[in-house]
């Protein structure tokens, strides 16, 4: 299986590098993701939108043969919009989008417009702005390699606007990892309305896994989250 994987904001690919052994062993093929103006802290990514992330992860998917199979898609955080938005672009080609402590974004909404911006990019804020849950796990250490190893997000998409318009990525089995709030949680605040759930509540075919910990769990449990992708997508 061809697994796509699709980092979050102020993340490039090689913060799956503690994943992705577990599921090239298992014989998939990954291609962690490196969006555009995320190739290093001194790129210019002052013109980079949503729309620019989206149609790169769509270029991906074209990139490979469709006589070797749908390709699954694994979007952390902010990335789980990105794959939301490719999997409405080519709804025939993802066999599965796994969003890793996120969940689909909705049409007309932003990955997140509250973080401060400086010169057209979002740098990773202070940790006091983040929740406790958002931490869980992330120790000193981890957050010191975290900080060293941070790009600053286009404000472009963060603050961009999800545009949607095939039905069909309704019919594409996702799987919800759920790390900083449970399964349950998040079952009990759709049932509520809850409007940053809305799109999630429209999948037909959604599978949960628990991964009790922080926000970003390829840092805190890599293994653990590698095994959790594995049990989604079976064997190679």
């Amino acid at each position: 299986m061809i697994l796509v994987l699709i980092p979050g904001l102020w993340l490039d690919g090689s913060s799956w590098d503690e994943v992705v052994p577990a599921l090239d062993q298992a014989g998939h093929r990954t291609h962690a993701l490196t969006l555009p103006g995320m190739e290093s802290k001194d790129a210019d990514r002052s013109e980079i939108a949503l729309r620019h992330h989206i149609d790169s992860v769509v270029e991906v998917i074209d990139s490979f043969d469709p006589a070797n199979g749908k390709v699954v898609l694994v979007g952390h955080s902010g990335g789980g919009a990105v794959a939301h938005a490719a999997v409405d672009a080519r709804p025939d080609r993802v066999a599965r989008v796994i969003y890793v402590d996120s969940w689909p974004l909705g049409d007309g909404r932003a990955i997140n417009d509250q973080f401060a911006a400086e010169n057209g990019e979002v740098p990773l804020p202070d940790w006091s702005i983040f929740d406790e849950e958002d931490l869980v796990d992330l120790d000193d250490e981890l957050r010191a390699a975290f900080r060293k190893r941070a790009i600053p997000s286009p404000v472009g998409v963060a603050r961009g606007l999800q545009q949607l318009s095939d039905a069909r990525r309704y019919d594409v089995p996702a799987t919800v990892i759920a790390c900083e709030f449970s399964s349950t949680t998040l079952k009990e605040w759709m049932e509520q309305g809850d409007p940053n759930l809305q799109e999630l509540a429209k999948l037909r075919d959604v599978d949960y896994v628990d991964l009790p910990t922080g926000h970003w769990p390829q840092f805190t449990r890599p293994k653990d989250l590698g095994r959790a992708i594995l049990a989604s997508v079976g064997p190679a």
